[in-house]
């Protein structure tokens, strides 16, 4: 029903911003990440919207910018995933962090969101992973993959786990060091001499 509101901030707290548009205040449920970058009493902001309608309840829900409006929704397609607890995962974590997580297979870093136990952090995975590309995730790192270093990709992620980097970390890493490597053991070298930095 509406796009994006474009109006003035008239309040803000933890989980919400409310906008004037035309003489009408909008009261928008937001992720911290939106307030952050939104926040700010009387400016003018263009925030992107999502209208949740329930039969005993409709919800506005906003976002500071595109790329956070498609992860939210797709997270609410995710069996046991509302909308609340959608803006909830995004309030923990970045979208390109959600999304390394998830095509990374990184469950400790999701089930740390409130409300979200191991079971439904495997099912965003599972769900998720496969119509998130790698190139919309890492745009931050300018790096695409090309289907040929799917494996060597695969192997260094496996020994980088295994001398105990986190999954999520070792992806990204991953992602920024690879157009400079040969081989498996260049990859994993780099990714190591970043962490010690």
């Amino acid at each position: 029903m509406y796009a994006y509101i474009l109006g003035k901030v008239d309040s803000y707290g933890d989980g919400y911003i409310v906008v004037e548009a035309a003489g009408v205040g909008y009261y928008i449920n937001v992720s911290n990440f939106t307030v952050a970058k939104l926040g700010r009493a009387g400016e003018t902001v263009k925030i992107y919207t999502y209208l949740a309608v329930r039969e005993d309840d409709m919800s506005l829900y906003g976002f500071y910018s595109e790329e956070e409006r498609r992860m939210f929704l797709r997270l609410i397609t995710v069996s046991g995933v509302g909308p609340k607890m959608a803006i909830g995962i995004l309030s923990a974590a970045d979208v390109n962090t959600l999304a390394t997580s998830i095509i990374s297979g990184d469950t400790k870093a999701l089930s740390k969101v409130k409300g979200i136990g191991k079971k439904t952090a495997e099912r965003i995975i599972v769900e998720l992973k496969e119509n998130m590309g790698e190139e919309t995730t890492l745009l931050s790192a300018g790096v695409s993959f090309a289907p040929e270093s799917d494996a060597m990709i695969e192997e260094a992620l496996e020994l980088l786990t295994s001398l105990g980097v986190s999954r999520t970390e070792a992806y990204t890493l991953v992602a920024t060091c690879k157009k400079d490597a040969r081989n498996v053991n260049e990859l994993v070298m780099m990714v190591l001499k970043r962490l010690d930095k």
